[in-house]
């Protein structure tokens, strides 16, 4: 097998006829890298849907070229495959004029045999996407082909990837592996055998087993099935993810007297078991574990949707910090270097299909629950494709150990948008507060509740289908009276959004159903409710990062609810819940400006900074974040007093005159400390290459992304003349480049900021913002980035 990455395509925006045909002329269309958002390269404008951000949708056309030799003995390969990680959306592709089909979906990944339609020499792709509907969802899906595409040259016969089933079983001190797949052929297999081997991490384990071929026809998938004991196996765990390579290789022999080269693409495995007691809560290999998860949209800022491995290695090693241990993928699936990125980190993911059904969900055009809303939506597609791209989501992500629960789907109960029922004469959601009267009350005109307990089983029964092994949940939004109407019915996990209030109550009514914080507030008590009720199995916090979309009005452009910000700097909500999620002690200062009534209110996280610069004599709040007993705080050295625990909130508070200086707090018991110091003005910009935990070498384990770019991520701020971070400073930063590469985007983190992502320069917030650029993988050349703002020292890396 052999495998390429279609990384470069032809672009155009602009309305055409015929470009699926080979000859026509691309040559004026504009030269693009996949993964490719086209949307963020266009300006913000209230014109468009403030659900999705305010950017641009349309009809694009890409066109790649890849060229084909013949072997050694004249013969093309026997099987070629294009994969598409996912395209937004309505896809439609040609190769060498000759169509292959569509999908409707954005988010599935789906491939094409092409076999019929490559040639020597010099092969065409063509797709067109079909975004017109830019009100299509509540948050950001960004446009075009915006994850991977690959291509897979085989021999005559091959193992399809997605036809691999490997399933785990751990009998006391030792492991049963069992491993089907299909072999599919183009011509005759008379006999042939197989290889199966397992690579155990780090000792250099190898576990091999023979595995025969049978004969069978053209065209034939027969499947074959192969076994592997491990004595003392390393289990996979978020604290532990162990992960050993499986591997099957081998040859048939054909009925002509050909032989094929048969290799499969190497799988990571994780041994492990999973639990989830109605009683008791979750389990992995038989130890309990709170799930201390966050929801995630795919989005990446500057970048759109067109996100890269590295992007998220940066992010989920801030979020395992902060004591996260799961992700919840919010709404669709993912990119597949997320789940890779999953499986070698220790996350455990809760995959997610669809954000509605056959109802069309309100979506808001102009500000955030604003009257009347649109209703454009995958409705439109779940009743012919919601069993294919249901199957697609299960089959891709079944072999992954990060991968403990399948959702059908988020909130497709909420309360009259559009489902209703006579057993509620009102009914109002989570998200409610500017819905009118009359979109609160039953109205028999809308659809009846009642039908969703029969989409939940059939869809459940199609999960089942393809992967028995893990469990199946839902996102309930009004379980007050869906779980009455059979809803929970097909389900192995009750998942409830923002309704922790029913845990006790519903806990009694469905004794035998496990349940879970499918989606939960900040708020301490969500928090509580998962901590110390045993059969709750944990939370899945909404969200870890910020998002595009789901604005509440111009100019915000997306959602402020993450732990971290678009660029992924931490945010103070992350230093508040590593203060809860984490065991070790802990204290983080933050501070606001405080005015009359400061020593009664809880200042919300995001009005709080991490800076100790405010007008010389102001009533400053300082907040102090920690899961210790006590803490003590000193300002220029004196102490201002110590506080106890209050069992009522996780925090510490102080209100008093700004002073410039340190300002210190200290565990009484010397376990945990933390100190603020003012600055001066700042005098220079200052960089830093990022890279992974373990240095450059980790970026290019199993999620790193394929071909022949990487994303180098550099992170930049204001220093004052003492070398110490400026968070107050909001320069507008020019960035140039010298030598290879090219500028993929700029970030600060800024929901309110419209200007042009496109710009070669963005204005710093609090004193940060991000630079992505991608550079050549091989290239021996070093690229000058250089970052410049009136009236401070600029910056210069080599890359």
């Amino acid at each position: 097998m052999k495998t390429l990455a279609l990384e470069h395509w032809k672009f155009s925006l602009a309305p055409h006829t015929g470009p699926w045909a080979p000859a026509f002329d691309d040559q004026d269309w504009e030269d693009v890298i996949t993964p490719h958002d086209w949307a963020v390269s266009f300006p913000f404008s209230r014109s468009n849907s403030s659900g999705t951000g305010y950017l641009p949708g349309g009809t694009g056309w890409y066109r790649a070229r890849f060229p084909l030799a013949r072997s050694a003995e004249g013969a093309l390969p026997g099987t070629a495959l294009i994969s598409f990680d996912g395209v937004y959306k309505n896809s439609q592709v040609w190769c060498n004029g000759y169509y292959l089909g569509m999908r409707p979906s954005g988010y599935s990944s789906f491939s094409y045999d092409i076999s019929h339609a490559i040639r020597e020499g010099d092969n065409v792709v063509t797709v067109k996407v079909s975004h017109e509907d830019i009100a299509d969802s509540r948050w950001y899906t960004g446009s075009g082909i915006y994850r991977a595409v690959t291509l897979e040259f085989h021999d005559r016969a091959f193992i399809p990837s997605n036809s691999i089933v490997v399933t785990t079983e751990v009998p006391e001190g030792r492991a049963l592996i069992r491993v089907s797949a299909d072999l599919q052929s183009a011509s005759a297999v008379k006999d042939g055998e197989l290889t199966l081997s397992l690579a155990e991490p780090e000792t250099g384990r190898v576990f091999t087993t023979a595995v025969p071929l049978g004969e069978s026809g053209p065209g034939a998938r027969p499947g074959f099935e192969a076994a592997l004991e491990v004595p003392r196996p390393r289990l996979w765990s978020p604290d532990a993810p162990a992960l050993y390579t499986l591997e099957l290789e081998g040859q048939a022999r054909h009925g002509d007297g050909g032989v094929s080269q048969i290799a499969a693409a190497p799988l990571g495995i994780g041994i492990r078991t999973i639990v989830f007691d109605p009683d008791r809560g979750f389990f992995i290999n038989g130890k309990a574990q709170k799930l201390k998860g966050v929801c995630v949209h795919h989005d990446a800022g500057c970048l759109g949707a067109a996100v890269r491995p590295e992007v998220w290695r940066r992010r989920l090693e801030k979020l395992r910090e902060a004591g996260c241990n799961a992700l919840r993928m919010s709404h669709n699936p993912h990119m597949s270097g997320l789940y890779d990125l999953c499986d070698e980190m220790g996350f455990l993911v809760m995959d997610e299909a669809f954000d509605e059904w056959e109802g069309c969900k309100n979506k808001w055009f102009h500000g955030h629950n604003v009257y009347p809303p649109v209703h454009q939506g995958y409705y439109e597609h779940f009743p012919q494709w919601h069993g294919r791209d249901l199957a697609d989501m299960v089959i891709r992500g079944r072999n992954h150990p990060s991968v403990i629960l399948w959702s059908i789907g988020n909130e497709i109960d909420y309360p009259n948008d559009p489902y209703v029922h006579p057993l509620f004469e009102e009914m109002t959601g989570n998200n409610d507060a500017h819905k009118p009267q009359a979109e609160r009350v039953y109205d028999p005109q809308k659809p009846n509740m009642e039908r969703l307990a029969a989409l939940a089983a059939k869809l459940a029964g199609i999960v089942k289908e393809h992967d028995p092994t893990r469990p199946v949940i839902a996102a309930a939004a009004f379980p007050e009276l869906s779980s009455r109407l059979g809803f929970l019915d097909a389900l192995d996990v009750a998942g409830y959004n923002y309704k922790e209030a029913l845990y006790e109550g519903d806990h009694r009514r469905f004794p035998k159903l496990p349940l879970l914080g499918s989606e939960n507030g900040h708020h301490l008590a969500a928090w509580e409710a998962a901590r110390d009720t045993e059969y709750v199995s944990g939370q899945f916090l909404w969200t870890g990062v910020d998002y595009l979309g789901e604005a509440r009005g111009w100019p915000v452009r997306g959602s402020g609810a993450g732990l971290l910000d678009l660029a992924g700097f931490e945010k103070i909500p992350w230093f508040r819940r590593k203060c809860l999620w984490r065991d070790e002690p802990l204290l983080y200062l933050a501070a606001c400006l405080g005015g009359a009534g400061a020593e009664s209110r809880d200042p919300l996280p995001w009005e709080l900074f991490r800076a100790w610069n405010f007008p010389k004599g102001s009533p400053v709040r300082v907040i102090c974040y920690g899961n210790v007993r006590g803490a003590e705080l000193f300002l220029n050295g004196e102490s201002l007093g110590v506080q106890r625990r209050d069992s009522s909130r996780e925090y510490f508070a102080w209100t008093l005159p700004f002073e410039r200086g340190r300002l210190e707090v200290r565990d009484p018991d010397g376990r945990a400390a933390d100190a603020l110091e003012s600055t001066l003005p700042g005098v220079s910009l200052r960089t830093r290459l990022w890279e992974p935990a373990g240095g450059a070498t980790a970026a290019g384990k199993g999620a790193d992304a394929p071909g022949a770019y990487r994303l180098g991520q550099i992170e930049a701020d204001v220093i004052d003349e003492e070398g110490r971070f400026c968070g107050g400073e909001s320069p507008l930063v020019e960035v140039s480049l010298d030598g290879p590469g090219k500028l993929a985007g700029m970030e600060n983190g800024d929901l309110a900021d419209c200007s042009e992502y496109a710009a070669p320069r963005r204005r710093m917030y609090r004193g940060r913002l991000i630079v992505y650029i991608l550079r050549p993988r091989e290239s021996a050349e070093k690229t000058i980035l250089t970052l410049a703002a009136e009236g401070l020292a600029s910056a210069t890396l080599a890359l």
